[in-house]
């Protein structure tokens, strides 16, 4: 059945309807919690402009470890950016604010991430936008609300200052250890990711009632939602929870074990037909039947947890991972090696089933992109392009989007309402590119002054 529902499903998914089509979603985001959610979006489908202050645009433009770029480009930006249209607006400027709340009146969705009262100062916030809109969904993303302590403290936010109060750093660490912080951005990114939820919830509901609304997220308190069962055991227990590494408190076993090529191995069989197929698997059937084993709750006793965990760290140890992952299969319990990112780049399932998209971008070239990782049979996400330099579809959106004249055009670069890229790596197109690949629509075929463009 699952075959025949997804047969040459990556084939023709480009040629399928996607899911958001007609969604317009205007965004005044940086970094990654803002953006990575309109790109959520713009993969199902939703047309995103994303509006950029000119010439240099979003700062996550160079954000790449160690400084190193992807054609020019900064490897988290083309993370979280594709599929979407590159404004260069100035929003400190009245007539930047004037094309915005223009952009605003025909879209479904605003979306941004600055810190409380900045869209308002600028005359764009949703009190603002929602008299000329009233069918409008707003979205304001920071670390800690619009309103409260941190609020009213104007505190700065990122991903780490999340993790650290939410507790999700002191809880991935070790016992004894410093706490850890988790070097992706997953505060960023499940940020965004249930605002988009949130999005969706407020799309149906004025799909029902005609009306927008006004949505607020904390990225602090998302990464809480992620924290399992760890709140409600201190609020009931008083107990609380502290760093386990990677054993995991409530299956057992479950853990990540050195095995005897030095690869590591997460194993897990916490039900009796699991726990058992391991035992048997280790050679020691009769732990199965031992009183400290022989039942789940038993076994997550600490004392009995740290027993058999020891048992199989030491068993663990006398074999290969590929061993223990045959003999997994064989007896039925969870085993799985730890790839490191080579490993999951050339994973030869993760291209089958392509959530490792191939994408022959008109101005980065040829790549693979980690594409929406959801299938859906009717209206498949997909990744389209890849990201843009500031101000690379000023001329398509102003025209498409706002029936603009070349000579109103014109005006609006002349006063800086608008702009390009700066002249600098991460900013501008790479050095590849042929100046016309990819371009809608062009300064040039509008006849527009080319002094427009800024060096940087």
């Amino acid at each position: 059945m699952a075959m025949e529902t997804w047969k040459d499903y990556l084939q023709n998914k480009h040629n399928r309807p996607a899911p958001l089509k007609g969604i317009k979603v205007l965004e005044a985001c940086t970094i990654i919690l803002g953006p990575a959610g309109p790109s959520f979006l713009a993969k199902l489908g939703a047309e995103v402009i994303k509006c950029e202050i000119p010439p240099l645009g979003d700062t996550s433009r160079n954000l790449g470890p160690f400084g190193d770029n992807f054609r020019d480009q900064g490897t988290g930006f083309v993370h979280a950016n594709q599929n979407k249209y590159f404004m260069g607006l100035d929003l400190h400027k009245p007539e930047g604010q004037e094309i915005f709340r223009q952009l605003a009146a025909q879209c479904d969705v605003v979306e941004e991430n600055m810190r409380p009262g900045v869209l308002e100062k600028w005359n764009v916030g949703y009190r603002q936008l929602k008299e000329i809109n009233p069918r409008l969904i707003y979205i304001s993303k920071n670390g800690f609300g619009q309103w409260g302590q941190y609020a009213v403290e104007n505190r700065p936010s990122n991903d780490g200052a999340s993790q650290a109060l939410a507790g999700f750093s002191w809880m991935s660490s070790f016992p004894g250890q410093r706490p850890l912080r988790s070097r992706l951005y997953v505060a960023d990114n499940y940020g965004a990711l249930l605002g988009e939820v949130a999005v969706l919830a407020a799309l149906h509901n004025r799909q029902r009632t005609g009306k927008g609304q006004y949505i607020e997220l904390s990225q602090t308190e998302s990464l809480i939602r992620t924290m399992s069962w760890v709140w409600p055991y201190q609020a009931i227990t008083g107990n609380t929870a502290g760093p386990e590494g990677n054993r995991d408190v409530c299956v057992c076993p479950a853990d990540t074990f050195r095995c005897a090529d030095d690869i590591y191995v997460a194993i897990a069989a916490a039900m009796p037909d699991e726990f058992k197929g391991l035992c048997t698997a280790m050679g020691r059937p009769e732990l199965a039947d031992d009183p400290r084993f022989s039942d789940h709750l038993t076994r997550l006793q600490d004392e009995n947890a740290k027993e058999i965990l020891d048992l199989v760290g030491k068993w663990a140890r006398t074999k290969k991972s590929g061993e223990i992952e045959q003999l997994a299969e064989k007896h039925g319990f969870a085993a799985t090696h730890i790839l490191n990112v080579k490993e999951l780049v050339e994973d030869e399932n993760a291209r089958e089933r392509g959530s490792m998209a191939f994408v022959d971008d008109p101005v980065l070239g040829p790549m693979y992109e980690f594409d929406f990782p959801v299938l859906m049979s009717k209206t498949p996400p997909k990744v389209r392009w890849s990201v843009r330099a500031v101000g690379f579809d000023n001329e398509y959106v102003l025209t498409h989007m706002l029936a603009k004249n070349k000579e109103q055009i014109k005006k609006l670069y002349e006063c800086g309402a608008v702009g390009k890229w700066a002249d600098v790596v991460t900013r501008r197109p790479p050095d590849t590119w042929d100046g016309q690949s990819g371009l809608i629509m062009s300064r040039e075929s509008m006849d527009i002054p080319k002094a427009a463009k800024q060096k940087g």
